[in-house]
């Protein structure tokens, strides 16, 4: 097949985790193509909760307040995390009074609610803006990797002449049913499924049932039924989620899209709602959906990358899912971005598999814990991981590869955020900074690429760096952290304070890659070095 296209990147899947890729690939100014195979973004509210990591890239890819501003439309914010046997009954637990309450200094955003109706046309817009080129209502008819190029046919879903692609790398975005993956025949590992689900989406006037109370998930546990609530901000419209039901002999079914006719599914609500006869419930859409919790042995083989639903499956529990995804797209593009552009060496992007899947595969876990915890008990808990803290799953990921200068092994690691221990492969503590006269955070400071963080000397450190980016076109930000800085960063324990000596190098991708205790004079020799072999330089040992 002689191509008729030539792409740096194609992506393959169009929603939220192939929206978010192509936003990160544009802002880097990386050319690429998006295949989407529906007609346009996403129609049912999915994904609606989305952590502090997710918003803090949203942020640094430009979209912060297009973000906050749809997500406003869409729900009340900050609202609590609640179980009860029925919105009109019994509450039975407040696992959140406030879903942003504890971690309000950890990062520059908050959490937010927002569905991946609202959330999408801000992400596809902003990067059409940028230059990335879309293709709706196309599919992916076959892939098959070269040594220097994936080749790809693509065709209109309604018809029309088949289009051959060249890429020099793919991203499969495509899914929980990921056509990419199994064409690779990688197969996927962990729980499997365990509940065949519905969501129902509804109109109902349940104010009245709401009172005064902002709840942003509630969690039904009734006798009958087992599932969650979300409702719109005018109190007039919802969604719920069902995933068991309970029968007067009190025998379970997991199998609830066998029955989801209109009259069940009206029952389900009115039940779940814990409201009489006389409220009017009209069902809008039923989507049939499988509980599951595994992940891809493996997330990338050679030329092709997988991220999002292709790579990890969890249930909605704890809210992972969609932002695990997004946090894959934010670990690729950066790598594909310096590997296309030809500042970093192709072995880069052999880390996002080494620093991604042990943590998608925590994550993963987690999810499955939750679901048990509050969901459903009876699938026992002989083999479960521990509860971990939410926070510490947001933003505590640790990254262990050659794109860090640390002596540790990789392994599905977290850290608590709370600590600032500056942990080299973790995320760069959330620190108030000054930019340029304006009040910024410490991820504020690698939008543009990498960036070194100083505590004195800035003049040879920026030295340094200039004679570093000389040799590399890479653009590196020196800050110095004013002493006021410095003690908002202080964390003391009982053993020591956690503190980083002399510099910090930081990742485009917010990770702290390496850091020094040295003299400046000392480390400014050093940070060439620790460059090229962070970005797996041409010609550097890895």
């Amino acid at each position: 097949m002689k191509p008729t296209k030539h792409t740096p990147v194609l992506i393959v899947g169009g929603s939220l985790v192939g929206l978010s890729t192509s936003l990160l690939l544009a802002n880097r100014r990386v050319p690429h193509l998006l295949v989407e195979s529906h007609p346009g973004t996403a129609i049912h509210p999915r994904a609606a909760s989305f952590h502090q990591r997710s918003m803090e890239i949203f942020r640094c890819a430009g979209v912060q307040s297009e973000v906050e501003e749809a997500a406003t439309r869409e729900f009340r914010q900050n609202g609590a995390i609640v179980a009860v046997e029925s919105l009109g009954g019994k509450e039975l637990h407040y696992f959140a009074r406030s879903w942003n309450d504890g971690v309000e200094d950890l990062s520059p955003v908050a959490r937010f609610f927002i569905t991946q109706v609202g959330l999408e046309p801000v992400l596809r817009e902003r990067a059409r803006e940028l230059g990335a080129e879309h293709r709706f209502a196309t599919e992916l008819v076959s892939c098959e990797q070269h040594d220097d190029h994936v080749l790809s046919v693509i065709r209109p879903r309604g018809g029309g002449p088949e289009e051959t692609v060249a890429s020099d790398y793919l991203v499969a975005a495509d899914g929980a049913h990921s056509s990419v993956r199994q064409r690779l025949g990688i197969p996927m590992s962990g729980r499997g499924s365990f509940a065949d689900c519905i969501t129902i989406y509804f109109k109902a006037d349940v104010r009245h049932l709401l009172g005064d109370r902002n709840l942003s998930v509630v969690y039904v546990n009734h006798p009958n039924l087992l599932g969650f609530f979300r409702f719109s901000i005018t109190g007039d419209s919802g969604f719920l989620a069902v995933f068991a039901t309970i029968d007067a002999e009190g025998n379970r079914s997991t199998q609830v899209a066998d029955e989801a006719s209109t009259a069940r599914c009206v029952d389900l609500v009115r039940t779940a709602l814990g409201a009489g006869p006389d409220l009017q419930i009209d069902i809008e859409n039923v989507q049939r959906w499988t509980a599951s919790a595994a992940t891809a042995d493996s997330f990338q083989r050679e030329r092709v990358f997988l991220a999002g639903d292709a790579a990890h499956v969890m249930p909605p529990t704890g809210g992972f899912g969609g932002n695990t995804g997004v946090a894959d797209a934010h670990n690729l593009a950066w790598k594909l971005a310096l590997t296309t552009q030809g500042t970093a060496g192709s072995a880069l992007l052999d880390t996002y598999e080494v620093e991604r899947r042990p943590i998608g595969a925590l994550t993963v876990e987690q999810a499955y814990t939750r679901y048990v915890l509050k969901v459903d008990p009876t699938l026992g808990q002989d083999d479960l991981m521990a509860p971990l803290d939410d926070a510490s799953i947001e933003l505590g990921a640790v990254y262990r590869s050659a794109a860090v200068r640390s002596d540790r092994p990789p392994e599905g690691e977290l850290d608590d955020p709370r600590l600032r221990s500056w942990t080299v492969g973790a995320r760069v503590p959330h620190l108030p900074v000054s930019l340029n006269g304006r009040p910024g955070s410490t991820l504020d400071l690698t939008r543009s690429g990498f960036a070194l963080l100083v505590t004195e000397h800035r003049e040879a450190w920026q030295r340094a760096v200039d004679d570093a980016e000389f040799g590399s076109g890479l653009p590196i930000v020196v800050h110095h952290m004013q002493p006021d800085d410095l003690d908002r960063g202080r964390v003391r324990t009982s053993e020591s304070v956690a503190w980083w000596g002399s510099a910090a190098l930081v990742r485009p991708d917010g990770v702290i890659a390496w850091k020094t205790t040295a003299s400046a004079d000392q480390g400014a020799q050093q940070l060439p070095g620790v460059l090229a072999e962070v970005l797996s330089a041409p010609g550097t040992p890895v």
